[in-house]
């Protein structure tokens, strides 16, 4: 799958822009992490990738096609789990998978349904009502419905929030797998579920593309930009954003990034965090 974006935008009937000219390219296979602070606008270019709503400028392209044209053919193809999703509560997980495999017409649903329930280790709590599930037994559910039917695209808004470390790692591994023959769409705020399994990054910040490359690209950006120093020292230094602070023997410990550090501040070898951290920080300081 090929989705080209040309100088798209969207202004919400509130006056809010969420996305400013935005061009981009996104093609398979390919796992994509979708980086941004909250309200930058990765939440609105999701929707407007699943034909969820209409930008207000610009247009969107599906294999050299129209988007609002193949809009059939991306829902043929298309698994998405929003940031918030319902549930049947009343219904058993298999009930409700198999709810949504018969909406999306799916052949063979029993089988669809046994693989995905692999896929998230759901096998066990099929027949669970989903009411008692607790909030990472949810979101494994949430998952499930959108591997059902082998899509070519998918998208994750925050997939991995309420699981567990061991949880996140298999559901990392699941999607990198995925994504040898898929286009995946990885929007998160944990910089770690990213780091490890994706190919390419878009960092999006005020509705606005502040990058687009590689992992390596992006932390290439902070070298030189990253330092430590005991806290003491900070006194009225400006122009500085902390990272951490770390309690040690000698006192607390700072991380941080600036355009220019201190002549007090140890360079330190630049994290991807570091280097989104980085990005950002010299966005807002515009």
């Amino acid at each position: 799958m090929y989705f080209q974006l040309k100088q798209l935008s969207m202004t919400y009937p509130s006056g809010k822009e969420a996305l400013k000219d935005v061009t981009l390219e996104l093609k398979s296979p390919n796992l994509i992490g979708l980086l941004g602070p909250n309200g930058a606008g990765k939440s609105t270019l999701m929707q407007l990738l699943v034909a969820g709503i209409l930008p207000t400028k610009g247009e969107i392209l599906l294999d050299n096609v129209p988007l609002m044209q193949a809009e059939h053919l991306l829902k043929s193809k298309l698994g998405y789990l929003p940031q918030t999703f319902g549930l049947y509560d009343e219904l058993t997980i298999y009930q409700f998978l198999d709810y949504i495999a018969a909406l999306k017409q799916i052949p063979n649903r029993k089988q669809a349904i046994d693989s995905v329930l692999s896929d998230t280790n759901l096998k066990d709590k099929k027949k669970i009502k989903i009411r008692t599930l607790s909030g990472g037994q949810r979101q494994r559910v949430g998952i499930a419905q959108a591997l059902l039917g082998n899509p070519q695209f998918l998208i994750f808004d925050e997939p991995t929030v309420g699981l567990d470390p061991e949880e996140r790692i298999a559901f990392r591994n699941l999607f990198s797998r995925m994504a040898q023959e898929r286009l995946v769409l990885l929007s998160t705020h944990i910089i770690e579920d990213v780091q490890s399994v994706c190919n390419q990054l878009i960092v999006i910040h005020h509705g606005n593309i502040l990058f687009v490359g590689t992992p390596v690209e992006l932390i290439c950006q902070a070298e030189g930009h990253v330092g430590i120093f005991e806290e003491t020292n900070i006194g009225q230094e400006s122009g500085i954003s902390i990272t951490s602070r770390v309690n040690t023997s000698r006192g607390i410990i700072c991380r941080a990034v600036a355009d220019k550090l201190p002549v007090f501040a140890s360079f330190a070898e630049p994290t991807l965090e570091d280097a989104y951290l980085y990005l950002i920080s010299k966005e807002d300081a515009k």
